[in-house]
């Protein structure tokens, strides 16, 4: 049985970035993830989790200078001294934080180089960082993002992610599966989901989950995706991973948005609890 994890930097925006940790805490989540944990101590944000029995479950790596539109420099040639710097840093962070999984974003694409130059880079720093990654316990994962959220990033089919995890061919390297970002760019996602979770294609590269509603970004209830479809294949499917909660509540701006659009999680956070509480 899947477990369901809040997304700090998109969920409990109404608080301060360390208050919500107690907010996911008491709505019933017991694992949390965000974009990027850096901008506090990472003894203070242990802390955090110690005291409301959580558990990090995910961040990325550091991906370069955000605020000047950089989107992730793995794949961008002549960046590979900082990029092992950020993949040193990411890993200790992990280790304090008790993290496992770490996503290491690509990057834009470059138009004044190759494109084939850009892919060799990226899978050459991948196959680097999940030997540092392995040596630390953790799993290393890539994520193909939709063109419209974020116009030319490389990596965005989920055909193309797979086919480089193999290639690598590093157990720890696995593949970050957004519903969100797959439906907008394939479609289909529950023959996606059942590809890459069905036993008979052999073990699974899968190593993390993140569900949003199509159109949107919000609630994953209504919309292009089948969500009670989709939960229950992945049962079916035995897939015992955490699901990031990485959506925009509907109600963004206004006291308790994120509480007020946590119905369509209710009934899977009890049954964990039921589940949990069996002998």
């Amino acid at each position: 049985m899947p477990r369901f994890a809040a997304n700090l930097s998109w969920l409990y925006t109404e608080h301060p970035f360390l208050d919500r940790f107690a907010a996911a805490a008491s709505d019933g989540f017991d694992g949390i993830e965000c974009l990027f944990p850096y901008e506090h101590p990472a003894h203070e944000l242990r802390a955090r989790l110690d005291a409301h029995g959580l558990c990090w479950v995910l961040f990325n790596a550091p991906p370069g200078n955000w605020a000047a539109g950089e989107r992730g420099i793995a794949a961008l040639p002549g960046r590979e001294a900082e990029f092992r710097r950020g993949i040193e840093q990411a890993l200790h962070t992990a280790h304090t934080l008790g993290c496992t999984r770490v996503h290491v974003m690509a990057g834009l694409v470059q138009p004044a180089l190759p494109v084939e130059q850009q892919w060799a880079t990226y899978q050459h720093n991948l196959a680097w960082a999940a030997a540092q990654a392995a040596s630390a316990q953790v799993k290393l994962l890539i994520e193909p993002i939709n063109p419209i959220d974020m116009p030319g990033y490389l990596l965005t089919r989920q055909a193309d992610a797979h086919r480089l995890v193999a290639e690598i061919g590093a157990p720890n390297l696995l593949v970050q599966m957004d519903l969100y970002h797959c439906q907008i760019v394939e479609g289909e996602v529950l023959s996606w989901l059942t590809g890459a979770l069905h036993p008979q294609h052999g073990p699974s590269r899968i190593g993390h989950m993140q569900v949003a509603g199509v159109p949107g970004r919000h609630e994953p209830e209504a919309g292009a995706i089948d969500y009670p479809a989709v939960f229950e294949l992945i049962d079916q499917l035995g897939y015992a991973g955490w699901i990031g909660c990485e959506y925009r509540p509907r109600l963004t701006g206004q006291a308790d948005a994120t509480r007020a659009g946590l119905g369509w999680l209710r009934p899977h956070l009890d049954r964990q609890r039921n589940a949990w509480a069996t002998p």
